[in-house]
């Protein structure tokens, strides 16, 4: 079974999402917070078989990313996603920036808040599609690398950390699901972002869902 926790401090909201989330994912269960505290207790309570939590930026004890950081500090394995009225591009990305598996406008319609929920469970990083079409490059941007061949630039260690911040994983989470050092996380991280021609993280998760780093990892270790 499936368990997904929404905090969020509108109870009608609440309401709607859990007839959603019953109707198009009948294999699951939805916890539910009114507080970022109260999400946290819930959270630490439910944390073996608490699959997703979606965060909303409005709690009354918690300052838009602040709640976010906050959770991933203390929780750093549990997968957070913003369902958020909020849809500002910087705002976005920040949030992707601190971890988060996905950022999930309110306006959704259903049936795609549902397969966002699709992506997010099956491991992926999902993103409102305004923030997909990346914005004009400027004058000052560097000159795109070659498609074809960014992501052979990677070593094997560092597929498997671009991966990871495509899931969402911190550099801690990172650390020890590959059992290395934090330190050698951020130094790989610094790495993928040179080899691959981009100046942030999150430039490098868009980059590996454009280059397809699902199939192209598929390929190399069905080798």
């Amino acid at each position: 079974m499936t368990t997904l926790m929404v905090a969020d401090d509108h109870p009608l909201f609440r309401e709607a999402i859990a007839a959603v989330i019953a109707a198009g994912l009948p294999d699951s269960r939805l916890l539910e917070a009114d507080s970022l505290a109260q999400a946290m207790r819930e959270a630490q309570r439910h944390e073996a078989s608490l699959d997703l939590l979606l965060l909303d930026l409005g709690l009354p004890d918690a300052a838009g990313l602040d709640g976010l950081a906050r959770l991933r500090d203390a929780l750093p394995d549990l997968p957070v996603a913003i369902l958020s009225a909020e849809q500002d591009r910087r705002t976005v990305l920040e949030a992707i920036e601190l971890g988060a598996v996905g950022y999930i406008p309110k306006s959704t319609p259903r049936d795609d808040l549902l397969a966002a929920l699709d992506r997010i469970l099956e491991g992926h990083l999902y993103l409102p599609p305004q923030v997909m079409r990346r914005p004009p490059p400027t004058r000052h941007d560097s000159p795109p690398a070659p498609l074809d061949d960014r992501l052979t630039r990677l070593t094997e260690k560092q597929l498997e950390v671009l991966e990871a911040l495509g899931h969402g994983a911190s550099n801690k989470g990172i650390a020890r699901k590959l059992g290395i050092a934090e330190t050698t996380v951020k130094t790989h991280v610094s790495a993928i972002l040179r080899r691959l021609g981009v100046t942030s993280r999150i430039q490098a998760v868009l980059l590996a869902g454009e280059l397809d780093l699902a199939a192209y990892l598929a390929e190399r270790r069905g080798r």
